[in-house]
């Protein structure tokens, strides 16, 4: 008969059935080890297998925030830069207006020169008729020409 240490004594009545029972318990206890071990290892898989899938899970939930950072950014950036150039156009209008402006007077300067010869400032105490005759002298001349940038659109 086997030992309780399930080692082989070699004192067994049956020398055969001894050792084959002992085969069959160490087997037995390699099978059972065999077992424990690989219900660890698999444990210890499906642990790592967790873990990396939460380090997955916290990467994206860092992503998506960071993702989320861009995209305001670039939202505020196109603001910013639609703001600037709504201005940078409502600047090139006035310019424009500007420009008709110093044209329209300097037609005006060319004119008086053509009819008038040269250029001359008059006095108010030589002739009083000739300074009201004098089209720089008239008041709505010296009114500022007002416009602004939707009156220059309506020459695009």
């Amino acid at each position: 008969m086997a030992s309780s240490s399930g080692t082989s004594s070699g004192y067994s009545t049956l020398p055969n059935s001894g050792s084959e029972e002992d085969l069959m318990l160490l087997m037995d206890q390699r099978k059972r080890k065999r077992m424990i071990s690989n219900r660890e290892s698999a444990r210890r898989s499906r642990m790592r297998k967790q873990k990396h899938l939460d380090d997955l899970a916290l990467q994206v939930s860092q992503l998506r925030n960071e993702n989320q950072q861009i995209v305001t950014s670039v939202n505020l950036t196109t603001q910013r830069f639609l703001a600037v150039e709504s201005e940078n156009s409502v600047l090139r209008a006035q310019l424009n207006e500007l420009n008709n402006r110093f044209e329209s007077l300097n037609e005006i300067i060319n004119f008086m020169n053509v009819t008038n010869g040269v250029f001359e400032p008059v006095s108010v105490d030589n002739d009083n008729n000739n300074y009201f005759n004098n089209p720089l002298n008239m008041a709505y001349l010296n009114q500022p020409i007002m416009a602004s940038a939707d009156m220059n659109m309506m020459h695009y």
